[in-house]
């Protein structure tokens, strides 16, 4: 599918992209150890010690764009999936010189699961995930019970899991994960997470929530906007 992004351009991700030399393929042993295919993520960064964040789904780089050039201290990865969105994001953080950005293209659930190594980020970000409305697709909803364990995993104490949804019907379905994964866990432990109220960063316009494309598409149609932050438990428990 052509989303006509490039309008006769040649779109170039250059240094942005994460190559695919980068992520061998999985070793047969990860089905005794699944963390035998990790990568420490933060070596693609000119910076591996500075603060990573993860978006998920970046589409056309709005978001990552901005937040990289206010945070220059900061390395932010993205993924997203469709890969003409992903090269116009690529090109246009190439374009604007960023050096605190990879992006990468891959199915972020897997990447998350199976690639990213503990205790790595600081946040992860996920804004206006596909909601896959019909019943027989729900099982390719994001945030679910991996999703969750994934994002505790890969988080340091203290992180977040930020998400903004304009659907309705998928907000309900997050609530009753969110719900069970801020629950104290066996004999009174702590929650996994601590669930917060959403502080929007700056953005280019007033009154946005993340300042997505997706974002500023809905407000215009007047849709209602959802979100919350999940903050990782700064003690770490069992996730079993």
């Amino acid at each position: 599918m052509s989303f006509g992004l490039s309008r006769g351009r040649r779109l170039d991700p250059g240094t942005v992209e994460v190559p695919p030399e980068a992520l061998p393929p999985l070793p047969d042993s990860i089905l005794l150890d699944p963390a035998a295919g990790r990568v420490d993520v933060r070596d693609w960064f000119a910076d591996p010690g500075a603060p990573l964040e993860i978006e998920v789904g970046s589409g056309k780089g709005t978001f990552v764009l901005r937040q990289s050039g206010l945070q220059p201290g900061t390395n932010f990865l993205g993924i997203e999936y469709a890969r003409e969105f992903y090269l116009y994001a690529a090109d246009r953080l190439r374009r604007a010189g960023r050096t605190n950005v990879r992006m990468l293209c891959t199915d972020a659930a897997e990447f998350l699961h199976w690639r990213v190594p503990d205790a790595c980020a600081t946040v992860v970000h996920l804004y206006f995930p596909d909601p896959w409305p019909k019943a027989k697709h729900h099982r390719r909803r994001m945030v679910q019970d991996r999703f969750l364990e994934d994002c505790a995993r890969i988080l340091r104490p203290g992180g977040e899991v930020r998400i903004v949804t304009d659907h309705a019907e998928y907000w309900a379905w997050m609530e009753g994960y969110f719900d069970r994964w801020t629950r104290a866990g066996a004999g009174g432990a702590d929650p996994v997470f601590a669930r917060e109220a959403f502080a929007a960063p700056p953005t280019e316009r007033d009154g946005e929530l993340v300042g997505t494309n997706f974002e500023r598409k809905y407000r215009e149609e007047g849709r209602t906007f959802h979100a919350t932050v999940l903050r990782r438990a700064t003690e770490k428990r069992s996730l079993g």
